[in-house]
């Protein structure tokens, strides 16, 4: 990583201009499917949601440097390929997105610091599993699997063509058992 001690801690308002930023460069620079407007976008709609989790939002710093930011919302599985969530915003199953290291700060162990320390905390509070789309060599290697491993299928989008990228992860061995469903993003217009 750095000399400098990483520190993960839940974000405030006053981060706001920093984060935008950091998603801004972590997109453009890290990734060939986004310019990071349509993932602030996600961030700002989620955090206006009532799937928001704000003791779940976390930035992570360099001295007072924001060097990474990530979040987890609630996210209801829909019983159906076809959508429709249940209108109680909490669920035994939260979604981890965006995730973004801010592009002076790629491949020096701070998204794998990042996730272990929320993955804990996400279990900390009971919630029985995590979702997340992404590149599956980078999440394979902090415990996720492909979510229809767990009976929990995608629906739509990147994940239809390559299935590996959408995962999920146990919060403790069994926790998803009994738990299924699809992956619909439709309470969220920028997803």
């Amino acid at each position: 990583m750095t000399n400098q001690k990483l520190t993960i801690r839940p974000e405030e308002h006053k981060d706001y201009k920093d984060i935008v930023s950091l998603i801004l460069r972590s997109f453009q620079e890290g990734t060939d499917y986004s310019d990071g407007t349509d993932i602030i976008a996600l961030v700002e709609e989620i955090r206006d949601s009532k799937y928001y989790i704000p003791e779940l939002s976390f930035v992570a710093e360099l001295g007072s440097k924001v060097v990474g930011h990530f979040m987890f919302s609630h996210f209801p599985l829909s019983p159906a390929k076809e959508g429709g969530h249940d209108e109680n915003p909490t669920s035994d199953i939260v979604m981890l997105a965006p995730v973004s290291v801010h592009a002076d700060y790629f491949r020096r162990g701070i998204g794998t610091a990042m996730l272990t320390m929320g993955i804990e905390k996400v279990r900390e509070l009971g919630y029985k599993g995590i979702t997340v789309e992404g590149d599956y060599h980078f999440y394979h290697r902090v415990g996720f699997r492909t979510s229809s491993e767990y009976n929990i299928f995608p629906t739509s989008g990147y994940p239809m063509k390559e299935p590996r990228c959408m995962m999920c992860q146990q919060t403790y061995e069994g926790s998803l058992k009994g738990i299924h469903g699809f992956i619909v993003y439709d309470m969220y217009f920028n997803a």
